[in-house]
């Protein structure tokens, strides 16, 4: 029987931490417009910044459907199930909205991360979450997996990147200034960093 939460504390706080992936979607306002679900990982790109608030970062190599999404409605879910230990599946819904690096509160946000994603060339955005919402249901039917280590090949393939080859990665790739949907996705160039 699932159960709601007014806050993100005690043991819920400590299963969200405990998870080594967890899920974002999604969705533009249009009808036919295109529902987006993205896994994320890396240890030390996410963040709980209070008992309602989270965060993480966006990094380059995929398009920017979550950017798009927020910049027009605001709307995201985030889901983390166990695969280890108890069944269990957790939900935050909330408004989330994406914070560029020539935004003012980018310095205040960026020390609640790991130091090596701080140094990161392919730091897009980060994407700051207000829960309305905090449930969790039964996780009987998700697999039992046995997490091995993350998985070092995005760090590798953009810790090559400088300020400007990141921003021609970016401009040349599709659907990251505009989504699939044609919103408004990424702004480009990218603004430099002042941390």
């Amino acid at each position: 029987m699932g159960k709601s939460y007014e806050r993100i504390d005690g043991r819920l706080r400590t299963f969200i931490e405990g998870q080594k992936v967890f899920f974002t979607a999604t969705a533009p306002l249009a009808g036919d417009g295109k529902v987006n679900v993205s896994p994320k990982g890396l240890d030390g790109s996410f963040a709980i910044l209070d008992d309602l608030t989270v965060a993480y970062l966006d990094l380059g190599g995929s398009g920017a459907e979550t950017i798009a999404h927020l910049r027009e409605n605001g709307r995201i879910t985030l889901m983390w199930c166990a695969f280890t230990g108890p069944p269990n599946i957790v939900r935050l819904y909330g408004h989330g909205e994406p914070v560029f690096r020539d935004d003012p509160r980018w310095d205040e946000l960026l020390p609640h991360f790991g130091e090596d994603f701080r140094k990161r060339t392919d730091l897009r955005a980060i994407i700051l979450i207000t829960a309305d919402r905090l449930s969790d249901s039964c996780g009987f039917a998700v697999p039992l997996l046995d997490y091995v280590d993350d998985r070092p090949l995005h760090t590798q393939r953009f810790a090559r990147e400088t300020h400007d080859s990141f921003n021609d990665y970016c401009t040349a790739k599709p659907h990251v200034a505009t989504s699939l949907d044609g919103l408004p996705g990424l702004p480009l160039p990218l603004p430099p960093r002042t941390s």
